[in-house]
């Protein structure tokens, strides 16, 4: 953490950040409504009060170690020390990350909604089983031992991946290999619904499931566009392929469906898009635009083979989780080591070189598939923060929250 005078700070960048901090915050509800959709009537509310009190849970937990495990200094290469804890040395007048132009306040409130956003996703596999208690005890030591490790190690210029030099632009592995890996251990481990196999479970309101699309859709542009921490050239094209990638991604779902039921899917488009958005996260910096379609057809139609693993498997991931993020996330990663292209990279530091086999980086792809790989991991350290969790009540209703009080 670096000390800077408030005139060196770039105003047009600090207003892109805390513009691209409440679009990233919007994407909260989004999933909330999303989910509930998907869900069955009943447990709609609870999705919808998880995913707002993930949030609030995370930024607590932001304040008081979070930040510093993830962006502090680590002679490990996995975890930050305490340094930062409280947000000790964060303020208006100081730097974070190498990033002069803006403080590093500013870049802790943006980074704090990516640490809020990823349990949001993960508890979706949990529908209709979690109670609210155990899964907010869960949200809290997930994101301690599990996203800031990682978020550590893929963003932290001192994290074993960055030194590397794994390319991960918007968080694939710290955002969504993780919360998919965590949310298929946590399915595993609360078990199958009750009437698993034998009841029909379908989407209670689609309506919701477009709205939930949509402010995720118009959320995804903070989210890669601002992990530029700068209103530039850089931002604007993440955007444009963040776009083009979750219009091919869902237009490609309701193809495949298509050919299978006879008919276009509301539903179908609507994971598709989200399975576009997913899949060009890693890249959305890196990558031109040809390549945005290729991320999203390929991301699309993985992620819509991939929700035939659960009937293989016999696992009951609710509402899809590990297909659309665990699966988008690493089409993305290995994408992402194929189609980065130095020019975009060098866009912002003409000295800065990269790229990946297009360049002819040809290890480049190894480099993302060790990161990949080990943020998989993160499915191996859910199973003991969830040994706890209770169940619902015979009905499959979440009794923790009522219909017309919170309890």
């Amino acid at each position: 953490m670096s000390s800077t005078n408030g005139p060196n700070f770039d105003h047009g960048d600090i207003a892109w950040v805390l513009a691209s901090t409440a679009l990233v915050f919007i994407m909260v509800p989004g999933v909330g409504y999303f989910y509930s959709g998907m869900a069955r009537s009943k447990n709609a509310l609870s999705l919808i009060m998880l995913s707002v009190l993930s949030v609030a849970v995370v930024s607590v937990q932001w304040w008081l170690l979070g930040f510093s495990l993830a962006f502090g200094s680590s002679s490990s290469h996995f975890i930050g020390n305490l340094d930062h804890a409280f947000l000790r040395d964060v303020d208006n007048r100081t730097t974070s990350m190498g990033v002069t132009t803006i403080p590093s306040d500013v870049y802790a409130i943006y980074q704090c909604m990516f640490a809020a956003i990823t349990p949001a996703l993960a508890i979706g596999s949990a529908a209709e089983r979690g109670r609210i208690i155990p899964m907010i005890i869960f949200i809290f030591l997930w994101s301690t031992l599990v996203y800031d490790v990682i978020a550590c190690w893929t963003w932290n210029p001192d994290g074993w991946a960055s030194k590397i030099g794994v390319l991960d632009y918007a968080g694939g592995t710290p955002v969504h290999i993780a919360s998919g890996s965590a949310a298929l251990a946590y399915a595993i481990v609360l078990g199958k619904r009750n009437g698993h196999g034998t009841d029909e479970f379908k989407p209670h309101n689609v309506a919701n499931v477009v709205l939930g699309t949509s402010l995720l859709w118009f959320g995804w542009f903070g989210f890669n566009g601002g992990s530029a921490l700068a209103a530039n050239g850089r931002a604007a094209m993440a955007c444009v392929v963040t776009n083009l990638s979750a219009s091919v991604g869902g237009l490609t779902w309701c193809l495949l469906d298509f050919r299978l039921e006879k008919k276009l899917s509301a539903l179908g488009f609507c994971s598709g898009a989200v399975a576009g958005l997913v899949s060009i996260t890693p890249g959305s910096g890196y990558v031109d635009y040809p390549s945005a379609v290729v991320f999203g057809f390929l991301g699309g139609f993985a992620c819509n083979m991939a929700v035939r693993l659960k009937h293989v498997f016999n696992y009951d991931d609710a509402l899809d989780v590990f297909a659309v993020h665990a699966v988008g996330g690493f089409v993305g990663n290995i994408l992402t080591g194929i189609f980065a292209n130095e020019s975009i990279i060098k866009m912002i530091d003409p000295t800065l070189t990269g790229g990946g086999w297009i360049n002819k980086n040809w290890m480049q792809v190894a480099y993302q598939l060790s990161d990949s790989v080990a943020g998989e991991l993160a499915y191996y350290h859910v199973d003991k923060l969830v040994t706890h969790t209770k169940r619902t009540s015979g009905n499959g209703y979440d009794d923790s929250v009522k219909q017309s009080t919170m309890m």
